[in-house]
């Protein structure tokens, strides 16, 4: 038996592997179930030698286990799959099968079979994928052996889920933005889920936290989502009515899952459990009706989408059979005697006689039980009362203080006491007797049940799909009520869609969460004629805030959420990479710089020119010279691809290649100087606000070096021979000519035209007004005739 009385995150999925082979490989088949939600997921994709894909998706599902054939696993003659995986997923357990159970001609048997007749398309989608049958051909084989019980026929919901749909963010990216999980605490909520998640369903928190680690990449599904959180937000009413009903379903997928479920052999644990689930079901349909009404003044396609589904006449005829059999006030409620109440009187009287009877016979005894204990109350002459645990079934509980006692014990008739403060809890033989006949009516009560319930059951399944649709309509519209309710808590703005990342005032989600006053907000803007941003600054200036700020936006804008800014305008990314940190990696023994080349391996292997590349430090782990080539020769890389990135950095060299790349641009974060009272110290003051140019600061590190307890001596030292590489480097620094200025000019003036022309929602004067300010620029911009002479 399983309770659903709180939105606990709580998952056993299972996943199936496997790769083609000889001119297959790197061919993959994935297949998993939640054994909680009977729904079954196929993948089919080609990955890369790295098979970014295939770990990327496994983090996203996060399994506890994962089955792989017996012979991409034998010792001595592994797959480089399996030893990636292994090394990825050390706390998952690994199942070896047969690889004969990998057969697809037996997985397309098994979901024509099990496959809900609403979801039949699939058939169409698989039928020639191979790999994904073959992973659900072993997977359902091997989920049958451990529940030793099989699926009923047309009940499962099967879905087909490529890699194209949604954005690719892999597990570091996922991981170096806390986007569900806390780098220093994994139990705090300081993470883009605990921003947005304010959900009343565990369908709906597994809804948001999937889409949060799997973004869409489609605008017009996106939109559509957004237009319903403006009409929540908008109509209060609507909000709140929905919310109300919404936060009274209990987890619709885990209901389905033990529904469809028939064990293959009777205990009294697996009658009490379905009849528990049909008082769960019938409390979900009588939500139905409720929900529906809260839909029905809604505007906004989707909703109304949802409204009209709900209109379908199989969720009446669902709740007619069920009440034919079960009493109208038979329901779900809290509390473990209560809910046992209910089971025992869930069957309407005279369906069966012997049940009847049996009914009696346990109320006589629960009467019997509750007279014997006011007996003994009276016999001592203490105030004992009637208690209930699912654990110790009836005992008996008294508040009293050991002075009131006689002797300062309780009798010796009563045994297996426990105290708690001034709490007593104990029993006796007569009260334990009474509890074992109490069971053994109970067992009479749910057998007989149990038969009643599974004959209701066969009746009721061929129409019970339809609560795959309610489902989905529970999680998707908790999940859109918690971006309106998280907006309505801060200024979030709606997102636009465009071929430009543009943000006006936008600042850190989570940061605002955990922050005394609001963050600073900064603007941000990328186009494809300037699509490359350096950032630099002094350490703690914000660089690595304002990075993640911009990847936290672009997802939540990906998912159908507001965003925290004045205005925002994204490209949809297909991908999102991020490298950030200084650690090391104790487990795969890499240090710090390998770290960092893994990681810039890994995005330069996989990035295209619909990708977002924050890359927060690079080749900071070896020497100045090295460290400055590599940043240099991977920007140079990245700079041929169309990519959105933004590439923080203490090496200002780099801030000098916009002298050869017009589609780079330099932005750094300014301070302050003060002098403190004391000791009439210089101090930098961070103000967080980013601005054009590259920084101007010198020898910040030096300045930080100071506020530490360094010697002074080492300071001097430091600060002289600073000055002597400094002088080296400025000897060697080439100005820009007047031509190469010109042709920036010339650049990025065509690339404002272009955007001008696709994006401009301007009027004719504005538009002239406009264009005319674009003459001055760059006018302004470009170096006058003889100006290169003066500067010599």
């Amino acid at each position: 038996m399983w309770l659903v009385t709180e939105c606990v995150q709580l998952f056993y999925i299972i996943v199936a592997v496997v790769e083609g082979r000889g001119l297959a490989r790197g061919e993959v088949g994935m297949a998993s179930i939640d054994l909680k939600n009977p729904e079954v997921i196929l993948s089919q994709f080609a990955d890369n030698t790295t098979y970014a894909k295939v770990i990327t998706k496994l983090k996203i599902l996060t399994p506890l286990e994962i089955i792989m054939s017996n012979t991409a696993c034998d010792a001595g003659n592994t797959t480089k799959l399996f030893s990636l995986i292994t090394e990825h997923f050390k706390n998952v357990t690994f199942t070896t099968v047969q690889r004969r159970y990998f057969n697809e001609t037996k997985g397309l048997e098994y979901i024509e079979q099990l496959c809900a007749s609403e979801f039949s398309t699939i058939f169409m989608e698989v039928q020639s994928k191979y790999y994904c049958l073959a992973a659900a051909a072993a997977l359902l084989k091997y989920v049958e052996f451990i529940q030793n019980s099989v699926y009923a026929p047309k009940s499962l919901k099967v879905r087909f889920q490529g890699s194209e749909k949604t954005a690719m963010i892999d597990s570091s990216s996922a991981q170096n933005l806390e986007l569900v999980i806390n780098n220093r605490d994994s139990r705090n909520g300081h993470t883009l889920f605990g921003v947005l998640n304010y959900t009343k369903t565990p369908g709906g928190s597994r809804r948001l936290r999937s889409n949060i680690l799997e973004p869409l990449v489609d605008a017009e599904t996106i939109n559509m989502r957004l237009d319903c959180v403006q009409e929540l937000l908008q109509d209060e009413e609507l909000f709140f009515s929905l919310q109300s009903v919404i936060s009274k379903f209990l987890d619709t997928e885990q209901l389905l899952s033990v529904l469809v479920q028939i064990p293959k052999q009777d205990t009294v644990k697996t009658a009490e459990s379905k009849i528990t689930n049909l008082i769960y079901l019938k409390h979900t349909l009588e939500l139905v009706e409720p929900l529906k009404a809260a839909l029905s003044s809604c505007n906004t396609p989707l909703l109304k989408a949802y409204y009209n589904s709900l209109e379908d006449t199989r969720f009446g005829t669902i709740l007619e059979k069920i009440t034919t059999v079960i009493n109208d006030d038979t329901r779900y409620t809290k509390g473990c005697l209560s809910m046992r109440t209910q089971k025992c009187y869930a069957v309407k009287p005279n369906i069966n006689e012997f049940l009847d009877i049996a009914r009696r016979t346990y109320t006589e005894i629960v009467d019997d039980i509750a007279g014997m204990i006011t007996q003994l109350a009276e016999k001592y002459s203490l105030p004992m009362k009637t208690s209930f645990s699912s654990a110790r079934g009836f005992f008996i509980q008294m508040n009293a203080d050991c002075a009131t006692l006689p002797n300062g014990q309780l009798p010796s008739e009563f045994t297996k006491i426990t105290k708690m403060k001034n709490t007593y809890s104990f029993t006796s033989a007569d009260l334990i007797k009474m509890n074992e006949r109490c069971q053994e009516s109970l067992r009479e009560i749910y057998h007989m049940t149990y038969l009643v319930v599974c004959k209701l059951l066969n009746e009721i399944y061929e129409h019970i799909h339809c609560l795959y649709k309610l489902s989905d309509i529970v999680s998707m519209l908790d999940m859109l009520l918690s971006f309106a309710h998280a907006c309505t808590l801060s200024d979030y703005v709606r997102p636009e869609f465009t071929d430009t990342l543009a943000i006006k005032q936008g600042w850190h989600p989570i940061l605002e969460k955990i922050a005394v006053e609001k963050p600073v907000s900064n603007n941000t803007y990328l186009t494809e004629g300037n699509n490359f941003v350096i950032i630099t600054g002094p350490n703690m200036s914000g660089k690595s805030t304002y990075l993640k700020q911009i990847a936290l936006c672009q997802i939540m804008a990906q998912i159908g959420s507001y965003v925290p800014a004045e205005y925002c305008s994204f490209r949809i990314a297909e991908q999102i990479f991020t490298r950030i940190g200084m650690d090391d990696d104790i487990e795969t023994n890499a240090s710090t710089f390998m770290k960092e080349m893994k990681e810039i391996t890994y995005i330069i292997q996989n990035a295209n020119d619909k990708s977002l590349i924050i890359i927060d430090e690079l080749g900071r782990g070896t020497s100045a010279e090295e460290g400055i080539g590599i940043c240099y020769a991977a920007c140079e890389y990245l700079l041929n691809l169309k990519a959105f990135t933004l590439f923080a950095t203490h090496f200002l060299e780099l801030c000098h290649i916009d002298a050869l790349y017009p589609n780079v641009e330099n932005h750094h974060f300014e301070v302050q100087h003060v002098r403190s009272s004391a000791g009439n110290k210089e101090k930098i003051a961070y103000t967080y606000t980013l601005s054009r140019g590259y920084t101007e600061e010198k020898n910040y590190g030096l300045k930080a070096a100071e506020v530490s307890s360094l010697p002074s001596s080492v300071i001097l030292d430091a600060k002289e021979i600073t000055n002597r590489i400094t002088k080296q480097i400025l000897q060697h620094r080439q100005k820009s000519t007047p031509e190469m200025m010109k042709q920036r000019a010339v650049y990025h003036l065509a690339m404002r035209l272009v955007q001008t022309a696709r994006n401009s929602r301007l009027d004719p004067d504005s538009l002239r007004i406009y264009l005319k300010g674009l003459k001055k620029k760059y006018e302004a911009s470009c170096p006058a005739p003889g100006q290169n002479d003066e500067q010599q």
